[in-house]
C-alpha cells in the first residue's frame, strides 16, 4: 500500500498536470459517478438469456427445439414485467438474485435505430434503418454511436465533451480493449487501461522515476517535432506514458477486492476496475466511462454445451464476474457511484441454425446493474416470439426482431445520469430528434 504523500512524490511526465485539478489534500468526494459499458463480442443470443415463462414459452420452444432451455431449468425472476413472467438462463443465476434484490434491470429488444420502425416498414423498405444490418463490424460501431465515416466518434465520447467543466478530467474516457468507438469524442483523446500491470515498459518502471530506463523513456515522451506526423506520434506516445504512469500510481494505492471474480480476461478487467474506482473517487475525479469488451458470442454452431466458447459456458463466466464486481463495489462503498450497462453487437435469430447455433439478427436484451438502477423490472416491449410474426423483419421468417427501444434512448439515459445536460441530448445522440421519448426511467438520480 502506498500513502498519498509517496504518491505525490512519484509525480512525473505530466502526472502533476493530470492531477492538477485535485486539491484540498486529495479529499474524497461523494460526487463521483462511473459508467462501465460491458460489450459482449459477437452478438449474444438474448432469446436464450431472458425467456418468458408464461404462454409465450411455447412459441420460443417451438421455434428452437434443440436450443430451447427446459422450462424447469430457468431461474425465475420475481413478479411480472413487460407483460410477461420471466426466467433467466440457468448460468445467470447470480444475476437473477441481483434482479430479485432490485439491483438489476433488463432492457428488452434494444438496438440501433435511426427512427422508430416496425417490421412491416422494414420489410417494405419504407423506413430508414442503420446501414449494413447483420454485419459485425458495422453494428458494433452503430451500437457505440458511430455517425458515419465523417464522424467516427461514439455516444459516450460526444456526451462527455458536453459535460460542464466541473465534471470533466483528463481520464474521462477509458477503454480496456482495442475498440474505442464508444468513448471516442470529436476532439478529446481516449485513455487505455490494461487489465494487467501497466507499470513496466521494458526496463522502465513507472513506479520508479529515478531509475535510468524510466528517465530515458520520460525524455523520449517529451520530444517535439516540426513534422506533423512525427509530432502526432510523439504526442500520442507522451500521453500513453502519462496515462500509464497515473494508472500505475493509482494501482499502488488500490486494495485488492475481496470477491471471487474467476480467472479469465473479464475477471481480470473487472477486478482491476473494482480496485481502481475507489482510488479515482478519492482523488477527486467526477465522471468516468470505461469500455470493457469480452467474449466470443458469435455462436453459429455449438451454442449449447460445456465447451469454452458455448453461450452456456460464457454466460456462467459473465454472471460470476458481474456478481463479484457488484459485491466489491458494495464492500468499497461505491454502490451508488457505479452503473454497469451490458450491450452486444446484435441479437440472434429465434429460429435455430443448422449447426446447433443461431444467426445474426437485430434487437436484443441488455441489462443495467448497480445501486442507482431501478431494478427488478424488464423495461421496453418484449417481442412476440413467432417467426414471421409482427416483430420479425426477416423475409425468410427467421425471427429477427426490429428493436422497440433505441440504443440512443438507453445511452442517453445513462449519460444523463452521469451529468449530460438535457439540452445537449440530441447533440450527443442526433437520432433522438426522431423519438418522442428520449430517455428511459431505469436510473435514480
Amino acid at each position: 500500500m502506498m500513502d498519498r504523500r509517496h504518491f505525490l512524490r512519484l509525480g512525473m511526465l505530466g502526472s502533476a498536470s493530470l492531477l492538477g485539478s485535485i486539491n484540498s489534500g486529495l479529499a474524497a468526494t461523494s460526487d463521483y459517478r462511473a459508467l462501465i459499458c460491458l460489450f459482449l463480442n459477437g452478438g449474444n443470443d438474448g432469446n436464450n438469456t431472458l425467456v418468458p415463462l408464461d404462454g409465450a414459452y411455447s412459441d420460443y420452444a417451438t421455434a428452437r427445439p434443440e436450443l430451447a432451455l427446459a422450462k424447469d431449468s430457468l431461474v425465475k425472476l420475481n413478479g411480472n414485467s413487460a407483460g410477461h413472467s420471466f426466467g433467466l438462463h440457468p448460468a445467470l443465476s447470480p444475476l437473477a438474485e441481483l434482479y430479485n434484490k432490485g439491483r438489476l434491470a433488463w432492457i428488452a429488444n434494444a438496438g440501433p435505430l435511426v427512427k422508430p420502425a416496425t417490421a412491416r416498414q422494414v420489410l417494405e423498405q419504407s423506413v430508414q434503418v442503420p446501414s449494413f444490418l447483420l454485419s459485425h463490424s458495422d453494428q458494433v460501431m452503430w451500437q457505440q454511436g458511430w455517425l458515419g465515416d465523417a464522424d467516427g466518434s461514439g455516444w459516450a465520447g460526444r456526451a462527455l465533451e458536453a459535460f460542464p467543466t466541473s465534471l470533466r478530467n483528463n481520464i474521462n474516457a477509458v477503454t480496456m480493449s482495442n475498440d474505442r468507438t464508444l468513448v471516442l469524442g470529436r476532439k478529446s483523446p481516449v485513455s487505455f487501461l490494461s487489465g494487467g500491470d501497466s507499470r513496466y515498459w521494458g526496463a522502465a518502471d513507472l513506479a520508479q522515476p529515478q531509475i535510468a530506463a524510466t528517465q530515458a523513456m520520460n525524455r523520449m515522451a517529451k520530444w517535439q517535432f516540426a513534422n506533423q506526423y512525427e509530432a502526432e506520434y510523439a504526442a500520442t506516445f507522451g500521453r500513453s506514458v502519462a496515462d500509464s504512469t497515473l494508472f500505475t500510481q493509482a494501482a499502488l494505492m488500490a486494495k485488492t477486492p475481496v470477491a471471487d471474480f474467476g480467472s479469465n480476461q473479464l475477471a481480470d478487467n473487472l477486478r482491476k476496475l473494482a480496485s481502481l474506482l475507489p482510488v479515482f473517487k478519492s482523488l477527486g475525479y467526477k465522471r468516468q466511462v470505461f469500455m470493457v469488451q469480452w467474449g466470443e458470442f458469435d455462436t453459429h454452431t455449438s451454442q449449447r454445451g460445456s465447451g469454452g466458447t458455448t453461450q452456456d459456458a460464457q454466460l456462467a463466466v459473465l454472471a460470476k464476474a458481474m456478481a463479484a464486481f457488484d459485491q466489491a463495489n458494495l464492500a468499497s462503498g461505491m454502490d451508488q457511484n457505479v452503473v454497469t450497462l451490458m450491450m452486444s453487437d446484435f441479437g440472434r435469430t429465434l429460429r435455430q441454425a443448422s449447426g446447433g447455433g443461431t444467426d445474426h439478427a437485430w434487437g436484443n436484451h441488455w441489462f443495467a446493474l448497480g445501486g442507482p438502477v431501478a431494478g427488478g423490472q424488464v423495461l421496453g416491449t418484449f417481442p412476440t416470439l413467432v417467426p414471421g410474426g409482427v416483430d420479425d423483419m426477416d423475409k425468410d421468417k427467421a425471427g429477427r426482431w426490429v428493436p422497440t427501444t433505441s440504443t440512443d434512448q438507453v445511452g442517453a439515459s445513462v449519460m444523463q445520469w452521469l451529468g449530460l445536460p438535457s439540452g445537449d441530448l440530441t447533440s450527443a445522440f442526433p437520432h433522438l430528434a426522431n423519438f418522442s421519448q428520449q430517455t428511459l426511467g431505469f436510473l435514480r438520480s
